[in-house]
């Protein structure tokens, strides 16, 4: 063969198709060719239900990856025996009750052995977002949607007063507005006003920061980063 054959389309049980591509290396002397081809995906089958070992083993694996929170361990491991029934075509309702049952009991364990801690996970978070320029407005949402508890969220936001004024200035840097702001850029206040609003910031603490001269702006951040 001498040049790439066609790749052709096929259909088999509804599965998906697929195009994989294979080069064929000929005889010393003569020219490599390639090869097209179309293959299909055989469907893996569905398995038995997760047990609650099985979760136990997949929450472990999440968690060596990433913090995340009671709330947030839930929904991965929910969205696990999700992926289970589809594949399986159509469970048996009390098969995947129970099965959901199992992952909180497993999320519960966990917070009982300490591998979950939702306050140590929000401080934390709140903490890396302050640095970043996030405001409290956005911390809270931020968290909220992770799943932490109010109470939990409002104890984490850091307790300097002048940590809001620091995250808008580091919000100032990453922009270049404000102290900021290139020499050749011409000042738009309605504009770097309008941004702080959107990032959370409100009025008062938007406007120190607009007006707060480059050295002292580059000392918040200093001072932001101890922390």
């Amino acid at each position: 063969m001498t040049g790439p054959i066609t790749p052709c389309q096929t259909t088999l049980h509804g599965a998906d198709k697929i195009m994989r591509m294979a080069r064929v290396r000929a005889a010393p002397g003569e020219r490599t060719v390639s090869m097209a081809f179309c293959a299909m995906r055989e469907p893996k089958p569905a398995g038995p239900a997760p047990t609650e070992a099985r979760l136990h083993e997949a929450a472990l694996a999440h968690l060596a990856r990433y913090g995340t929170t009671q709330k947030g361990l839930i929904r991965v491991l929910d969205r696990r025996v999700d992926r289970w029934a589809r594949a399986f075509g159509e469970p048996e309702p009390d098969i995947v009750a129970e099965c959901k049952r199992a992952v909180r009991r497993v999320a519960a364990k966990l917070v009982t052995l300490g591998l979950i801690n939702d306050a140590a996970f929000a401080e934390s978070r709140a903490r890396s977002l302050t640095r970043t320029g996030r405001s409290k407005r956005a911390i809270e949402a931020h968290l909220g949607a992770r799943g932490v508890d109010g109470e939990i969220v409002r104890a984490s936001l850091p307790a300097d007063p002048e940590a809001e004024l620091a995250a808008c200035i580091a919000l100032a840097r990453r922009r270049r507005i404000g102290p900021f702001r290139r020499p050749e850029v011409e000042p738009n206040p309605l504009k770097e006003m309008g941004m702080m609003a959107r990032a959370g910031f409100g009025h008062e603490v938007a406007s120190r920061a607009m007006a707060m001269e480059p050295e002292e702006a580059e000392n918040l951040i200093i001072r932001l980063k101890q922390l």
